[in-house]
């Protein structure tokens, strides 16, 4: 089986419903997978470059789990994304580091899924907020392999009973379909 990463970008789990539950779900179905969690590893930001790239190398599919803040990864995924993807290492005449393995966004938003179309409160459909990620596979070498999106998860719901049960059930559901892409992947 490929040596799966599934590195986490919330900015701080412990206060996360939905990404949380979706990580220890995928742990739990996946026990084999290499977890990264960017918040307890890195809360200052000071990112261990070599760690990081070294966590790549071993990779052969990197998954990139995170909430939607912003229409984009938080700021701690992007600052993990600057400083590991750096120039020599993954792209560049000589950064080939990553070419050719391949790459999962896992994501969810507060805002419902149907929010995110034309017209819709958001007025994009949630692809049209991808393409710089998809420039970075490109960029890198990296096999872009889609995306795992569920929205409607917003923690502002979660001291509502009836919401919470609904949004642990999507977050599970969540999980399963992201190992069974992967499963299909290695």
């Amino acid at each position: 089986m490929k040596k799966i990463l599934i590195v986490s970008g919330h900015p701080d789990l412990n206060d996360s419903f939905a990404n949380k539950t979706i990580l220890e779900e995928t742990k739990k179905l996946l026990p084999e997978a290499e977890f990264v969690y960017l918040d307890k590893l890195y809360p200052d930001f000071q990112i261990d470059v070599k760690t990081e790239q070294e966590r790549l190398l071993r990779a052969d599919i990197i998954v990139l789990q995170y909430p939607i803040f912003w229409y984009s990864a938080p700021s701690l995924m992007h600052r993990w994304i600057e400083q590991t993807f750096t120039h020599g290492f993954s792209h560049g005449t000589t950064g080939d580091k990553l070419r050719g393995k391949q790459l999962v966004l896992s994501f969810t938003s507060g805002a419902p899924e149907e929010m995110y179309r034309q017209g819709g409160l958001q007025c994009y459909p949630i692809d049209d907020f991808l393409p710089a990620y998809k420039q970075m596979a490109k960029l890198c070498g990296l096999q872009w392999c889609n995306y795992i999106y569920s929205g409607g998860l917003s923690y502002a719901s979660r001291h509502d009973e009836t919401e919470l049960a609904r949004m642990k059930d999507k977050a599970i559901q969540h999980a399963h379909l992201l190992v069974e892409k992967l499963k299909g992947m290695a």
